[in-house]
């Protein structure tokens, strides 16, 4: 692979090469689960940290949702990958997956698709009928973005927030509680702030090649997406930090002390911003939570101060 400076990245052959070593049939539909993007499931948890219930039956429940939701997303994934493995070739990361490099064909594509998707309602099914509704409704979503939504400029990142919604949707359903307005508000927001970094990595390190592999990025200019990033990263910021003081919050929590954990949300979103413009990330979030130490920090700091401020006393 080569890249010209200021030309973007050359075109690709239709697979990878044949000296490179063809991993067993096993090990590449493993790969074609893109289990590195199960950690964006983890919103599925939010319902159970921020209702205050963890009791064995919720916590069972919710790692039962995390795994139906992670695998029916890897079915979606194959499927999205098959379709758009032509496409995939031109992307110098997405042209390495194994149905665009030549290592799963239609049929072992079709066969990991059916036994994600079976293995997701089975699980489902232990979850009850309305988490299953959750789950139809999020395939849906996918079918419609796979051959429609992602298309249409706007739209195709309104529908990557939708599918976090449900997520979240799922989450409260599974152990039995309501997603809160904040709630709604904040995972909206932050999704649609991730999704048009998405958009704009994918636009700055494809250049020439970009309207090649998905059409809509013609629409899309980097100075309009990072104004689109700000107004959503302005917009997250602002909706958690009023939910931590927000009278509703306070009470159901005993205090105020969910306000400390602002600055560390205001430090999390201004990190992804760093990379996003000086680092070229955001092309693939799961990615930037893996790789940077910083951002896993924040995390973890985030996770210990909402935890002392949602179930310790005094």
């Amino acid at each position: 692979m080569t890249k010209r400076p200021g030309v973007g990245y050359t075109a690709y052959p239709k697979r990878m090469s044949t000296s490179e070593p063809r991993p067993p049939k096993l090990i590449a539909a493993f790969r074609a689960l893109r289990v590195k993007q199960w950690p964006k499931n983890g919103a599925l948890l939010f319902p159970l940290l921020f209702a205050r219930m963890l009791d064995q039956g919720r916590l069972i429940n919710a790692a039962l949702a995390v795994i139906s939701f992670s695998l029916l997303a890897s079915g979606v994934y194959v499927l999205n990958d098959w379709f758009d493995r032509e496409k995939d070739r031109l992307h110098p990361e997405k042209r390495k997956r194994p149905i665009a490099a030549g290592h799963l064909d239609g049929f072992g594509a079709f066969a990991v698709v059916c036994v994600c998707w079976a293995t997701a309602l089975g699980l489902g099914w232990r979850l009850g009928v309305p988490y299953l509704e959750v789950l139809g409704g999020y395939l849906a979503l996918q079918v419609l973005y796979t051959g429609w939504l992602k298309q249409l400029v706007i739209l195709d990142v309104m529908a990557i927030a939708l599918g976090f919604i449900l997520r979240v949707i799922a989450g409260a359903v599974a152990i039995d509680v309501v997603v809160s307005n904040w709630l709604f508000l904040c995972t909206l927001f932050l999704a649609v702030f991730l999704g048009f970094a998405k958009r704009r990595a994918e636009l700055s390190s494809l250049e020439d090649n970009a309207t090649a592999h998905r059409a809509n990025l013609a629409d899309y200019t980097v100075p309009m997406l990072d104004q689109m990033m700000s107004i959503s990263a302005a917009s997250t910021i602002l909706a958690y930090g009023l939910y931590t003081v927000s009278k509703e919050t306070v009470d159901h929590v005993g205090s105020d002390r969910l306000k400390y954990t602002v600055p560390v949300v205001v430090y999390g979103v201004f990190r992804y911003l760093f990379l996003v413009h000086k680092r070229g990330a955001g092309g693939a979030p799961e990615k930037v939570l893996l790789s940077d130490r910083p951002l896993q920090a924040d995390i973890v700091v985030f996770l210990g101060l909402a935890a002392w401020a949602l179930y310790f006393k005094g």
